[in-house]
């Protein structure tokens, strides 16, 4: 079977580039393979749903960029197709005084980011907008937003089909070949040949890369990311989204309390290597993905780095009391019978040899493949800026 592009994955970032390609170009036979039942069964569909204002990334980097054009696309197309949304602002608080010149950078940052009304407030001002919350100065960000993104990218998929385009699911892709400026696709049941392929596969993204890319210099690295979240009777005590300051070494934002679209308060996540890049239990295991992770000679590099931060995570992930210790830094009145379990996610994570984790947007173009080795948050706000950023990389394999 032939077409002209072929997306892999039917995350939130495949679906985007899809219909962002069939607006573009009407007349284009699209396909979009999708290993599991339906879209957004990963990382789309099980993350916080915070439409992110750009406020944390270093100006000028692909984060800061599409985090900013996205975030508007994201909130127009919400409007136009009534996806329940809403701006509710964000509160990041510095708990200790080390806290409050990296809150200032954050503030630096944002204003750099072109975003406006950012307000920094005092230790008493900040109970004028969370009545239950701590810190030593904080950080009110107003443009910050919630979504669920499940919806979104199954909107997305019903307006790729909507175009005249085919979303197959439950086709797992296996082997990727390209061959005299054409791509052959191979799937477990049928195979397809194309002129260009993009691989927006998440956690199998790295999989699918090197069969194009032979020596790519990054792997994916799983970490569960695990949720509480509060009692009916307890959710008084949070009223939007209240963050810590996050540490600038890791491309992770801390335990924080997160108002979901459907009204419940979730809390979390941490940040815990899993033993398998699917294993949102604690309980699962895959050999073949944790030796994966063990034999990557960056994973160990990172590990010996920064096993002390991993200890503090993994203890945090077995221990309740350690956990809403971690919230007590923030709102000091929660007590663990507030909390109740909650989701888990994994998110796909790229780290090169030396141990770095990438803390970017990872594109790579081979050939006739484009290849999304990392999109970590906020691709899902991002997902039609990185969508037309994959859009015209096609147009160039075109040419």
């Amino acid at each position: 079977m032939n077409a002209d592009i072929i997306i892999i994955g039917g995350g939130i970032i495949g679906c985007a580039t899809a219909m962002r390609l069939l607006q573009a170009k009407p007349s284009m036979k699209l396909l979009v393979l999708e290993k599991e039942g339906s879209v957004a069964q990963h990382q789309s569909g099980r993350n916080s749903g915070v439409i992110h204002s750009g406020l944390y990334y270093k100006p000028g980097s692909l984060k800061a960029t599409n985090c900013r054009r996205g975030y508007r696309q994201l909130i127009d197309f919400c409007q136009r197709e009534n996806i329940a949304h809403e701006i509710c602002g964000k509160l990041v608080i510095a708990t200790s005084a080390e806290d409050v010149p990296r809150l200032e950078e954050l503030r630096r940052r944002g204003i750099a980011n072109g975003l406006r009304g950012l307000r920094w407030l005092k230790a008493e001002e900040i109970l004028e907008t969370e009545p239950n919350c701590s810190g030593v100065a904080g950080l009110l960000v107003p443009q910050t937003g919630i979504v669920d993104y499940g919806v979104v990218a199954r909107k997305y998929s019903e307006k790729i089909q909507e175009l005249g385009a085919q979303v197959k699911l439950g086709e797992e892709v296996i082997d990727i070949r390209s061959q005299s400026g054409k791509v052959e696709v191979i799937g477990r049941n049928q195979s397809w040949m194309a002129s260009s392929a993009i691989v927006c596969a998440g956690l199998q993204a790295d999989r699918l890369a090197v069969k194009t890319t032979k020596d790519l210099p990054v792997r994916i690295i799983p970490f569960r990311g695990e949720y509480y979240k509060l009692k009916e009777s307890a959710r008084y005590l949070v009223k939007n989204l209240i963050y810590p300051v996050p540490d600038p070494k890791f491309p992770f934002l801390g335990v924080h309390f997160t108002r979901m679209i459907d009204g419940g308060i979730e809390c979390g996540p941490n940040a815990v290597l899993a033993f398998g890049r699917e294993a949102y239990r604690k309980t699962d295991f895959s050999l073949r993905d944790t030796w994966e992770t063990l034999a990557w000679p960056g994973f160990r590099k990172m590990a010996r780095q920064y096993w002390r931060m991993g200890f503090g995570e993994w203890h945090r992930s077995v221990s309740k009391r350690a956990f809403v210790k971690a919230l007590q830094k923030l709102v000091p009145t929660i007590q663990s019978g507030d909390l109740e379990s909650g989701r888990a996610g994994i998110r796909a994570q790229a780290c090169d040899r030396e141990g770095n984790l990438l803390d970017d947007f990872d594109i790579r173009t081979h050939g006739p493949v484009i290849q999304v080795c990392n999109a970590p948050s906020p691709a899902a706000t991002a997902s039609l800026a990185i969508a037309d950023v994959l859009v015209s990389r096609v147009i160039e394999c075109f040419k």
